[in-house]
């Protein structure tokens, strides 16, 4: 076999956890090198907490984790990968690690010895607050109550399952002086909201920042990862989270040093209209920007207008204010900053204050810490991207519009320079000395944080119009995408960034491809949808709140049915298991929210509700109307399913394949869409894993796919960095339903979009598609050429995605 190519032409990735070790992606590697991939990207592999289901809570970065099988067994999979002609792409954490002590070695020692430890600059600690302890939220309670509970077991101090090491001389203390004594501090859990004295990801206290821009940090921290990398175990990287990083640039340009330029992608969410800082040396993203655009097409613009008002009409007056996205989104960042990051927003406040009241500048003395918390929250609030990462990317992202509006927020004008402080910061007018750096620096990482957790986490579980345009990277205020847009976008994507990747679905994302695609269809049919809904939802008692219904009725609707025609057993039990996945991820759904019930404030009636509603009206007799009317739109529903996968394994950059989506794969929010996928004995594909329901266009999506990868597999040239990427425009009453492009003057795909209302203006009728010169072969029906300009009716005769290569002369 020949050595997997040094840029992927296609990955796959696979979530590892101790019910899929390396073993059982061994046994798969013969099925994803059949399937045509050219490398297998896997979940992160190095040492996690103990039973870890995702390997992102790393605990030793030194070891590959031996639940999975170990260093040996991931070097297994690396040489059965290489004998198939295939090769391995690791996901990296370079963010964060576990706040776990009793395995966490290096965390251990620091909590030992405190700030002079060695390994203490490991980790982002500000040892100046609360005492010089760090704050340890683990107590189910306050202290008081959970005193008796703590125990010294010889040098270590035991709270139920958590174990923590004594300093040195202290073992024999009373608890109280022993407590004292420690450089930690154990604390009631609820005390993290605000009392935090450590970086951790986003608003998870058990995950506590690295410090990877310290050049020690880095090489202790990738020596295992750099060592795969140049010994061939492994082959590219996917970074996980760089907007966390101090220096998310600084941290890349290191990695690629270290890695000889190896492919790297890097997990950014690129807000609409934002583009990945071209001076980082990596392949491009992974691929959500990719997604937004690809979902966006099969998307109607004016049926998703139609589609909000009814919602609003449905919902209203319990909506989020009337189901406005941007208004949604502000008012979600609030209640972030003085909730979920409070403890972040106070150590910025500090960190400003520090600064102004230490500065020879006399423009930045006597600013008051609450003025200047009043003006950080009023402009993180209206930052609308993830971060900047420079005082010139900051004047473009902190802007005296959003200056302006901040500033109204103080009732004293005076007062209201503080805004005008924090903004010169920001933009560097008062220098680049340590003090500065480090202001911007927590700003920006505070404002990733908060971009992820008001956005990502809670306004996209309450502006909820259209569950499919609530997707990670998304756009839901305005998700439709015309061709004139996405032929754009594919253009800058082969010109800047060809070897980025490209996602369809992911393990973060909310709702699968193919769940997304079935309610894509419902901005074709608004009036349809509100109808059967309304007829669906009479007498259906009790209904908690009617925003939580209508996601739930979508949920459903997206979801699909349960089964086939199989006995009615496993019919009656496949019932029960989708109603059991839907009630966990509308859980999911209103703990997000936040506006009833939330994960720390957890309110037992409201969520004992929502589950009795699922049981008696979505997933119950009532949801059969539902269930009838996606019966009567699959024909439209599978245009979406196949357009998406075609477009997507066709377009420039490099597609990611999420484990089980060469077949139909209907799978909700995590952990149902991480369920341990099932190979078959002979490493077969198996049946799709249990994330996913199969459904009748599986095995149509599965030749697409097949097709796709291997010829992207057979002529990589005409896909790859080098290539070309042509536009091509139909004619006629139906053209805007056709989109479709050429790769290299070699390969056109084309593709149905928004084929429900095609179907309604009365068909193709005359549309022409006029192909590029050369005779062309259907991939996927052997016989079928075409020459010139072909009716679109004879085009899309057999299938609403067609794959087309040019024959030779």
């Amino acid at each position: 076999m020949p050595p997997a190519p040094a840029v992927p032409t296609a990955t796959y990735r696979l979530q590892l956890q101790p019910d899929f070790p390396f073993s059982a992606a061994t046994t798969a590697v013969p099925h994803l090198a059949a399937l045509g991939v050219s490398h297998l990207h896997l979940s992160p592999v190095l040492e996690a907490v103990p039973g870890s289901q995702h390997g992102y809570d790393v605990v030793d970065p030194t070891r590959v984790r031996e639940e999975l099988g170990g260093e040996e067994g991931l070097r297994e999979l690396s040489r059965t990968a290489r004998d198939h002609g295939l090769g391995l792409i690791l996901d990296i954490v370079p963010n964060h690690m576990a706040m776990s002590p009793r395995h966490n070695p290096a965390l251990w020692e620091v909590l030992r010895d405190g700030p002079s430890s060695p390994r203490a600059r490991w980790f982002d600690i500000d040892w100046e607050a609360q005492g010089g302890q760090v704050l340890l939220p683990v107590l189910g309670g306050p202290l008081g109550e959970e005193a008796d509970r703590l125990k010294a077991d010889g040098d270590v101090l035991r709270y139920h399952e958590h174990a923590f090491p004594l300093r040195e001389g202290t073992a024999g203390l009373p608890l109280p002086q022993l407590l004292d004594a420690q450089w930690y501090r154990p604390v009631w859990w609820r005390l993290a909201r605000t009392e935090l004295n450590y970086r951790r990801f986003f608003s998870i206290s058990e995950l506590i920042g690295v410090r990877v821009e310290d050049p020690e940090v880095f090489e202790a921290t990738h020596a295992k990862i750099l060592e795969l990398l140049h010994e061939g175990v492994v082959d590219g990287l996917r970074v996980d989270h760089p907007d966390g990083l101090a220096d998310p640039g600084g941290y890349l340009r290191r990695l690629h040093e270290a890695t000889g330029g190896r492919w790297t992608v890097v997990e950014k969410i690129l807000a609409d209209g934002e583009a990945l800082p071209a001076s980082w040396p990596v392949a491009g993203t992974t691929g959500y920007d990719a997604l937004r655009h690809v979902d966006g097409l099969f998307m109607d613009p004016a049926g998703f207008g139609e589609l909000l008002d009814r919602y609003r009409a449905f919902a209203a007056p319990q909506t989020d204010r009337g189901g406005d996205w941007d208004a949604t989104v502000r008012r979600a960042a609030y209640k972030v900053l003085t909730q979920e990051l409070a403890a972040e927003t106070d150590r910025l406040t500090r960190v400003a204050a520090r600064l102004c009241a230490t500065s020879p500048e006399t423009a930045l003395r006597d600013r008051a810490p609450w003025a200047l918390r009043t003006a950080l929250t009023e402009l993180l609030v209206r930052l609308e991207v993830y971060r900047p990462y420079s005082p010139e990317d900051a004047a473009t992202v902190v802007t005296e519009e959003a200056a302006a509006e901040a500033r109204r927020a103080f009732a004293v004008p005076e007062e209201a320079g503080a805004v005008d402080v924090v903004r010169d910061l920001l933009l560097g007018r008062y220098g680049d000395g340590p003090a500065q750096v480090e202001f911007r620096t927590r700003f920006a990482q505070t404002a990733s944080a908060l971009r992820a957790k008001s956005v990502e986490d809670t306004a996209f579980y309450r502006y909820v119009p259209l569950l499919s345009a609530t997707e990670v990277g998304g756009e839901p205020g305005g998700p439709a995408v015309g061709p004139d847009r996405f032929h754009a976008y594919c253009a800058r994507v082969q010109r800047d960034w060809p070897a980025t990747g490209t996602v369809l679905s992911t393990h973060d994302a909310k709702r699968s491809a193919d769940v997304r695609a079935a309610l894509h269809v419902l901005t074709e049919c608004p009036g349809r949808w509100a109808d059967v809904l309304a007829e669906a939802s009479r007498g259906v008692e009790p209904v908690p709140d009617a925003q939580l219904a209508w996601a739930a009725w979508q949920t459903v609707f997206g979801l699909g049915p349960a089964g086939d025609e199989r006995a009615r057993k496993e019919r009656v039990r496949d019932e029960r298991a989708r109603e059991e996945r839907v009630r966990e991820a509308l859980l999911k759904h209103v703990r997000e929210a936040g506006l009833f019930t939330s994960w720390t404030e957890q309110e037992p009636p409201y969520e004992e509700a929502v589950a009795r509603f699922v049981a008696a009206g979505p997933c119950g007799v009532p949801g059969r109307k539902v269930a009838e009317l996606r019966e009567t739109l699959e024909p439209h529903i599978r245009a979406n399913v196949l357009g998406a996968a075609l477009v997507h394994l066709t377009m420039p950059g490099v597609p990611d394949l999420y484990q089980g989506t060469e077949r139909e794969y209907r799978a909700l929010v995590d952990p149902d869409n991480r369920t341990p996928l099932r190979f078959g004995e002979n490493g077969d594909g198996g049946d799709g894993g249990d994330g996913g329901d199969g459904g009748g266009s599986g095995s149509e999506k599965e030749a697409v796919t097949r097709a796709a990868l291997a010829l992207r597999a057979r002529r990589p040239e005409v896909f790859g960095t080098s290539a070309s990427y042509e536009p091509l425009g139909a004619v006629g009453p139906a053209a805007d339903h056709c989109l479709a492009f050429a790769r290299s003057g070699e390969v056109v795909t084309a593709v149905t979009r928004l084929s429900l209302r095609l179907a309604e203006s009365g068909g193709w009728r005359d549309t022409r598609l006029p192909l590029p010169r050369g005779r062309w072969a259907d991939v996927r029906e052997p016989g079928r050429e075409f020459e010139g300009e072909v009716r679109a009716a004879e085009l899309f005769a057999a299938s609403p995605a067609v794959l087309l290569e040019r024959l030779p002369e």
